[in-house]
């Protein structure tokens, strides 16, 4: 197939006579915040009994298309139509009417509720007298969850479950409420393999029934294997739109950058220097019930170094980096030393001081601050180098501001908007940026592309490359076979809370990987 589809011809792509009827059509719509265009002119057929996969780089409209079609927004112009009559969305309840459920690339859980009441909430089973048929949910829940092939306790605390098992209850959620159409951000950012098989047997179901599903990913080859049309954005404009067994992953990398491949930054033969991370015998106790989080784990970090770990959720990865950051203090055993220096009985500040700096897993829980703008997510901790005689130098801190942004190529049209106005890549990017301006010695990254796209990958990956020539050590977490063996200079397996593999970048191989993953 010729690579220079655009808006103008994609439709051509597109077989009429396709057995999928289109259900919900979008045209000339287009979106305009404060100074940004998130989309312009964009038409898009959502078809039934089909995977419509909506792919593009952060940035380029993908989830505001969506937030406009679950009616969280209303767009500036165009036209919507449902089942070919014109359909205004004003609210989430309205699109819910309407039969159009989503699950958001952000969580939207309360942690302090049960996994039952998360399912429910705003949408309870009442009985006699309009009280809450607490029997009838939780049957409710445990059905959804067998169905999802989850063994956990419907009255378990959200707040207690890891990300994945999180990103889980969100598609419970969306599937109780049994949706003609059903959206899924990136539904498979926080899931293990086995997870994401399971989803796929039930999004194959909810085809068979007929249901219209938009598949957001930054997977590509996961979008070839379960879509069946394509519709790609590139800064906010429709730039292809295809059926899946036309086309190939590099067609789609072209419709949404422009050209035929974006490489990861490859490891270059470099000098390391002395050791900068020593762990040795981290120990990490499960609070309240036998077992380990993290069982007796002794590793090191050189300078200039880039230490890759991999593992299935739940293996302890990220309890791993909190201990190394101090956040249980309390509870852990073991050393850690950076430059050589004892680390144990410092909180969380003082490590940071010294020079440990952590990307968390959840941007949105753990690494931005919702009401702040941009340059204020970026500068909060940092504030101190950015002071001159106890002051806050705007100027200084503009500047530093430009740098990152420059740098990290974060697309935002003012720094002064607020934290949620950019795109989930984003933030991400944001959250790596004031990690950054710490000045960090040794750099922890705990799944730095989660929701990121190729380019933004590849941007970010530069910077870790780069960092790492000028003497930073780097030891990051990742789910991502590809992305661990491209980048890393070392690798490291772990499982069951203990590191059961080491391989140098020459002799791993993707199958001693995964098999050191499940011992």
């Amino acid at each position: 197939m010729s690579l220079d589809t655009t808006a103008e011809n994609a439709d051509d792509h597109v077989d009429q006579g396709e057995p999928h009827p289109v259900v919900l059509s979008m045209r000339s719509v287009s979106k305009v915040y404060a100074g940004t265009t998130a989309l312009q002119g964009v038409d898009f057929d959502l078809r039934a009994g089909a995977v419509n996969v909506l792919v593009g780089e952060n940035g380029a409209g993908k989830s505001t298309m969506m937030k406009i079609i679950a009616g969280v927004e209303q767009p500036s112009g165009g036209e919507m139509e449902l089942d070919g009559r014109p359909l205004m969305l004003r609210s989430t309840d309205d699109a819910r009417r309407h039969g159009i459920g989503i699950v958001f690339q952000e969580l939207n859980l309360f942690p302090n509720l049960s996994i039952v009441e998360n399912l429910f909430i705003a949408r309870e089973i009442t009985g006699l007298g309009n009280a809450i048929d607490e029997a009838a949910e939780l049957l409710h829940a445990r059905e959804i969850l067998k169905r999802l092939e989850q063994d956990l306790d419907p009255q378990t605390l959200v707040g207690d479950l890891r990300i994945g098992e999180q990103q889980i209850v969100e598609i419970a959620k969306a599937l109780l409420q049994d949706a003609r159409i059903l959206i899924l951000d990136e539904p498979t950012s926080a899931l293990s393999a086995p997870e994401v098989e399971i989803l796929f047997k039930v999004i194959a179901e909810l085809k068979a029934r007929g249901v219209a599903i938009v598949y957001i990913s930054h997977r590509l080859e996961e979008l070839v294997r379960i879509g069946d049309y394509i519709t790609v954005l590139r800064d906010g404009r429709i730039t292809g739109v295809a059926p899946m067994s036309t086309i190939d992953v590099p067609w789609i990398v072209h419709q949404m950058v422009g050209a035929s491949t974006r490489d990861f930054a490859r490891a270059q033969d470099h000098t390391y220097g002395d050791v900068a991370l020593e762990l040795a015998s981290v120990s990490l106790p499960r609070a309240g019930v036998p077992g380990m989080l993290v069982d007796d784990v002794s590793l090191s970090v050189r300078r200039g170094e880039i230490v890759g770990m991999y593992g299935l959720m739940g293996a302890g990865r990220t309890e791993l980096l909190e201990c190394i950051l101090g956040c249980h203090l309390e509870l852990a055993r073991g050393s850690v030393k950076l430059n050589g220096v004892e680390l144990n009985g410092r909180n969380v500040d003082a490590r940071i001081a010294a020079g440990l700096a952590l990307i968390p897993e959840d941007r949105k829980a753990d690494g931005l601050v919702h009401t702040m703008s941009v340059a204020e997510n970026l500068t909060l901790a940092s504030l101190w180098r950015l002071a001159r005689h106890l002051h806050l130098s705007v100027a200084i801190e503009r500047a530093a501001v430009r740098r990152f942004i420059t740098s990290l190529g974060i697309k935002v049209a003012n720094p002064a908007l607020l934290i949620d106005s950019l795109s989930g890549g984003n933030q991400q990017k944001v959250v790596i940026g004031r990690a950054l301006m710490t000045e960090p010695k040794v750099l922890l990254m705990d799944e730095p592309s989660r929701g990121i796209d190729i380019g933004a990958k590849a941007d970010v990956f530069k910077v870790m490359r780069d960092l790492s020539h000028e003497g930073m050590g780097i030891l990051f977490v990742t789910s991502d076979l590809e992305e661990v063996m491209k980048l890393s200079d070392r690798i490291l397996v772990m499982s069951n809370g203990r590191i059961t593999a080491e391989f140098t970048t020459g002799d791993a191989t993707q199958e001693a990987i995964v098999a050191a993953s499940s011992v």
